[in-house]
């Protein structure tokens, strides 16, 4: 699968793809309504900031409880019920009156929610598309997220001006059973991948079982860390430029819908297994120049050429459904997931303490370089990943052949 047409002619994939949009679309709409609510009523930039980005640290939680039922729940109803339940639990936040202890715990449960879902959403699309076809599908989704998101964010400042945080609160709640209504609709009823029942025992054995695989750890640290790092680069643009922040942002979008639409796209198996290095590599390295406090051109060039490097992603990501049993695959992507959200907000975290002490610049290169260096120690593990994961696709490969063969000779039935 090689062409969007082919792509969205899918079955399924289509409304699953609305989903997903619907979904980028409400998160980011009410996190910021919620992130102005809360500054409204208590003047905290900490507490806004938690307001807007606390789910995602929240994930965590979801990771550590609650992943063992991405493949254990039928896709269709899990989908739809929890984007359901965002929706019902986001036009809660708009509740005058609310208690800022219980906005704050709706958070707590919304973001362990989200780890979940993001474990079934991505565990049913690795079952609609082939494994040829995950990548450009990844890819297409990754793209409306992002564009989602910049729209997200247009969409909400205005309504938060024209109406209220309230009433922004409550639009994000009507785009969360949009996407509810996509999933139910669109969506086929489909068997769980796994059988039992979900646990918080169960999600730390196949936590444990996911770690104990070299080859996975591998592609999981590559996966979390230096994108997590980076991401603590782009927390940087405010004080790095206030009045020019806004263009570091979009410049940075650009670069990464770039990556995805060159990565999803156009590059055959053989291009994708040369240039994952290389791209791992461009994630950081143009941020190192930054220490020489470059002028805004350069500056736009080199974040725009980092965030090319983010499509590295996609290819860590098809290595990781390539080493892992397809009954354990939206665990597998729930925990990446997961992880990654996670390491985003260490990431920001770490710069922000660092620029505390030194300058944003100089934070920008020493997060930079030490994900130079992450990627660096990777290396020998990440390869011997690779061989793994070509052995196991050449092995499905020649399962697939043998059935289709006996299915072929096989006498027709009655």
């Amino acid at each position: 699968m090689r062409t969007y047409r082919e792509l969205f002619r899918t079955p399924e994939f289509t409304p699953l793809f609305l989903t997903a949009s619907f979904l980028a679309a409400a998160q980011t709409v009410s996190g910021l309504a919620l992130g102005t609510l809360i500054y409204d009523r208590t003047g905290s930039p900490l507490l806004s900031s938690l307001g807007m980005f606390g789910p995602a640290l929240a994930q965590v939680v979801g990771a550590a409880c609650l992943l063992s039922a991405a493949d254990r729940l039928p896709p269709r109803g899990a989908t739809a019920g929890i984007t359901l339940f965002f929706a019902l639990a986001t036009a809660a936040q708009a509740a005058p009156g609310l208690p800022l202890w219980a906005a704050f715990a709706l958070l707590l449960v919304l973001g362990s929610l989200a780890a979940l879902g993001g474990g079934v959403r991505y565990g049913l699309l690795n079952e609609i598309l082939s494994r040829e076809g995950y990548l450009l599908g990844r890819s297409v989704i990754n793209m409306s997220n992002g564009t989602m998101q910049i729209c997200g964010y247009a969409l909400g400042g205005v309504l938060v001006t024209v109406f209220s945080p309230r009433g922004t609160l409550l639009a994000g709640a009507a785009l969360y059973l949009a996407a509810a209504v996509a999933a139910r609709l669109g969506l086929t009823r489909r068997a769980p991948r796994a059988a039992g029942r979900p646990s918080i025992g169960a999600t730390w054995r196949t936590n444990a079982l996911l770690w104990s695989s070299a080859p996975r750890r591998s592609v999981y640290l590559a996966l979390w860390v230096p994108n997590g790092l980076i991401v603590g680069c782009e927390s940087l643009y405010v004080p790095l430029d206030p009045e020019r922040a806004g263009l570091l942002f979009a410049f940075a979008a650009f670069g990464m819908l770039a990556g995805d639409v060159l990565t999803g796209r156009f590059l055959s198996r053989r291009w994708r297994e040369r240039l994952g290095a290389p791209l791992r590599l461009l994630l950081a390295v143009p941020y190192l120049f930054f220490a020489l406090r470059p002028e805004l051109p350069l500056a736009l060039t080199a974040v725009t050429l980092a965030s090319v490097g983010f499509s590295a992603s996609l290819l860590l990501q098809e290595q990781l459904m390539a080493l892992t049993p397809d009954e354990l695959s939206g665990h597998a992507l729930g925990l990446h997931t997961s992880g990654n959200l996670t390491m985003q907000g260490v990431g920001a975290a770490l710069a922000g303490g660092v620029a505390q002490l030194t300058s944003a610049p100089a934070a920008m290169t020493v997060l930079a370089m030490a994900s130079v260096a992450v990627t660096l120690a990777l290396a020998p593990g990440l390869r011997s990943a690779a061989q793994a994961s070509r052995s196991t696709a050449a092995a499905t490969r020649s399962s697939d052949a043998v059935s289709a063969t006996r299915t072929k000779r096989s006498p027709a039935g009655p």
